[in-house]
């Protein structure tokens, strides 16, 4: 990388983070991409990289310009330095930014962070208020806590797949999607602008511990758990039972086979999904369908016994759908006021006439990479504007620029780099 390329920004540092450092240690997606979204809100994240390679998932995927379309998208908005801690210089220099910063994140199994030199109890003794993360796998303690982990690991692990048994076969499946580490990851970056906040009142730094067998579990429990959430057996008599008389163990059996979920149907020439939760909205979809008849049928009338025999309603409702085409569908349930969706294809998503009117994809150039299109910052801070603050940075890229501000001179940073230490 030269000079100029560490110059290279889409936005003034802006967000309701700015003037928040920093130092991540993470790899692959849930810290990366918990300090991305902290990262976009205006904090200045500088992501400490192996010599070598760096960041493995630099080259996992689509890689453009020697850098991957998920590595891009998980870490924009950053400055990358290189480091090599197993040389003390390298510690020292990390150590100073320490001092510098208010957040330190890593992801190591546990235990490596402390063996490195760099774990929560040294690091806090240089600056009280820091505020040191650790992101686990499996947890701390237990005999899972060294083991490794991978999204689909935790998926299995945690009950997601066996939430997405097939429903005629009983075979778990994975979400197609790396569900448990985006989970993680939204739960990270909460938790560390909670403890920036409780520091603001005087609570001082603190070490936080999060792992991806509690995120993935938490993230799953209200709905897909619900069957195992109350631990008495159902009373029949109790009135304020909504009396349909399902034992939470029947819940979960209508659950596994499906039947409780919400249905994406075929239609004449495509797929749409449409819900109703409230009794008005199932009238509507009554309506929709050309079967008032089954407004007041005492299996569908009130959600509850709707619930429990939803079975019996998607029989009656699949081969309707079928008759009429996806936009004939959408014209009849848009005049009913029912809940619904058309299930849109992935690669004209961007068209999506709402997708364009609320602004949420962008189109940019990256310096390595060409055009390319991301969604930006979700929340909108009408005080602190968030943005898309800087590309993705090639590996190294902020490595002179960092230093710099740690006061080294041209010459120290060029001997660094020479002994190795700066890859």
């Amino acid at each position: 990388m030269n000079d100029e390329s560490t110059a290279e920004r889409w936005a003034e540092p802006s967000g309701p983070l700015r003037g928040v450092r920093i130092v991540d240690l993470t790899t692959m997606v849930s810290g990366p991409l918990a300090t991305r979204i902290l990262a976009d809100q205006g904090a200045d994240v500088v992501k400490i990289e192996p010599p070598g390679k760096g960041d493995l998932l630099r080259a996992i995927g689509d890689v453009r310009g020697g850098i991957s379309a998920i590595f891009n998208t998980m870490n924009r908005s950053k400055r990358s330095l290189v480091l090599d801690l197993s040389k003390p210089q390298g510690t020292a220099l990390l150590d100073r930014l320490v001092e510098r910063a208010d957040v330190f994140i890593q992801n190591f199994r546990p235990g490596t962070a402390e063996r490195m030199g760099i774990g929560a109890e040294r690091l806090c003794k240089l600056d009280p208020r820091l505020i040191y993360v650790s992101i686990s796998g499996f947890g701390e303690k237990g005999p899972g806590a060294r083991r490794p982990v991978y999204d689909s690991v935790m998926q299995a692990y945690s009950g997601i797949a066996a939430s997405q048994a097939n429903p005629e076969t009983g075979v778990p499946e994975f979400v197609r999607n790396i569900m448990c580490d985006k989970s993680t990851a939204t739960t990270v970056a909460q938790a560390i602008t909670a403890a920036l906040f409780a520091r603001e009142r005087g609570e001082g730094g603190q070490h936080l511990h999060i792992s991806m067998l509690h995120a993935s579990v938490a993230f799953l429990w209200p709905d897909t758990m619900e069957s195992y959430t109350y631990l008495d057996p159902l009373d029949p008599l109790d009135p304020l039972n909504p009396g349909d008389g399902i034992d939470a163990r029947d819940g979960e059996a209508r659950h596994a086979r499906g039947d409780t979920l919400p249905a994406i149907r075929a239609t004449a020439d495509g797929y749409i999904t449409f819900t109703a939760i409230h009794d008005a909205e199932f009238a509507g979809l009554c309506r929709a369908v050309g079967r008032e008849d089954l407004i007041d049928d005492p299996r569908f009338a009130q959600t509850g016994p709707r619930t429990a025999h939803a079975s019996q309603l998607h029989a009656i409702l699949n081969p309707i759908a079928r008759k009429r085409t996806t936009a004939e569908w959408v014209e009849r349930l848009l005049a009913e006021g029912v809940p619904h969706a058309v299930v849109n294809d992935l690669a004209t998503l961007h068209e999506d006439p709402q997708i364009v009117a609320n602004d949420v994809l962008v189109e940019q150039v990256h310096p390595l990479a060409g055009r390319q299109r991301q969604p930006r910052p979700v929340p909108e801070f009408e005080a602190t504007p968030a943005a898309i603050q800087s590309p993705a940075p090639g590996l190294g890229q902020h490595s002179e620029e960092v230093l710099g501000e740690l006061g080294l001179a041209a010459d120290e940073i060029a001997v660094l780099r020479q002994g190795g230490v700066l890859g």
